[in-house]
């Protein structure tokens, strides 16, 4: 029976993505589906762009030492909770999901007042404050990763766009796999079997992967492979000046992009990739069958490095340190990933093992058996 849910969660993209997946395979099934995001979060604009209806609640950040937002703390939760649960009796929500980060906190708790089913989704290999909190008493809880530290998790893996969904489900076959890739490298100049390495630190860029790139570029198409270095917005100069430098041959070898408005035709070309570890990264590139090198951001909790180690421990995968990371390095994993007799088709082997393409066919099952 269709009913109507309140989906909780914001600030980032790695809480926005699932969450509009999720809202999209909900609203297939005829639900009425309605987000809880912060008015200063990614959500203010991707949520009502998907025509998901947004209610917004006070941002309540956890103070991480003593000062005066720690005694400001109990009335901003409050009020967050009072919008939370104003949001939920607006659309009569039967229950709320959660996606982890500020909002879903406030979500929680005033569904818990409510007596409505909370479902949780954890999308990283180590939980955050907010899902540890909500999963105390979940009717269930989903994860993205298995070992993943929730009591009674169920692995569904990551709500995936539908569009990288479908293209997962196609590459499964091996002649649409090779008809896919072709396609794509032809699309963008190359020949049908070029070697394709991508190289990619998001969205923000990444300068490690940036200045380590650039300077293995040389030798890469040297050796045959040809490159798309997505640098982030305003980071290409070093790239392009690498570019720059190459033969006439070779320059064409090298694209070097700020962002990847189709990042579908990216990966559909990809042999390889090189990217950091976020949860959406290394899902994608295990339900799409891409060998991978992750290099975890060197800072934060350590989550990066968590959310690779099942494809790493898999064979899809290698990780390396960021402080580890050099050109040579870059150039060797490239050339086992992509030039190497065997190393290929074992680790797309690997990631086809471990990759789940319908993760929002998952979750929404699992919300579904709540209601």
């Amino acid at each position: 029976m269709a009913e109507p849910i309140l989906l909780a969660g914001g600030g980032t993209a790695g809480h926005v993505n699932p969450l509009l997946s999720t809202a999209a395979e909900l609203s297939e099934r005829g639900h009425r589906v309605a987000a809880l995001g912060t008015a200063e979060g990614l959500e203010t604009d991707l949520v009502p762009r998907a025509g998901v209806e947004l209610f917004t609640v006070p941002k309540v950040p956890m103070p991480r030492r003593p000062s005066g937002d720690l005694l400001r703390l109990p009335g901003r939760l409050r009020a967050a909770i009072r919008a939370a649960g104003d949001a939920i009796d607006a659309i009569d929500a039967k229950a709320v999901v959660g996606f982890g980060g500020y909002v879903s906190t406030p979500a929680y708790l005033a569904a818990r007042r409510r007596r409505l089913p909370v479902i949780v989704h954890e999308g990283n290999a180590k939980p955050g404050l907010a899902n540890r909190l909500g999963a105390r008493w979940a009717a269930a809880v989903a994860a993205t990763f298995p070992g993943t530290p929730l009591k009674g998790a169920v692995v569904t893996g990551l709500p995936l766009r539908a569009e990288l969904r479908d293209l997962a489900l196609s590459l499964t076959d091996a002649g649409a796999r090779g008809e896919i890739q072709a396609l794509a490298r032809m699309s963008l100049g190359w020949s049908a079997d070029a070697p394709v390495l991508v190289v990619t630190g998001g969205s923000l860029g990444a300068a490690s992967l940036n200045t380590a790139t650039a300077q293995a570029a040389a030798r890469l198409v040297a050796h045959g492979v040809h490159i798309i270095h997505l640098t982030g917005r305003g980071k290409s100069d070093e790239a392009l000046r690498a570019r720059g430098d190459l033969s006439a041959a070779h320059r064409e070898m090298y694209r070097v992009e700020e962002y990847a408005h189709d990042m579908s035709t990216v990966l559909s070309a990809a042999g390889a990739v090189v990217a950091r570890a976020g949860a959406g990264m290394v899902c994608e590139l295990s339900a799409l069958g891409i060998p991978a090198l992750y290099v975890p951001l060197p800072h934060g909790n350590g989550e990066q490095g968590l959310n690779a180690l099942p494809a790493v421990e898999a064979g899809a995968a290698t990780l390396i340190q960021d402080a580890d990371l050099t050109p040579a390095a870059i150039e060797m994993a490239a050339e086992r990933m992509l030039l190497d007799r065997e190393a290929p088709a074992r680790m797309r082997s690997a990631a086809a093992r471990i990759g789940i393409a319908d993760g929002a066919a998952r979750l929404a099952d699992l919300i579904e058996e709540q209601l």
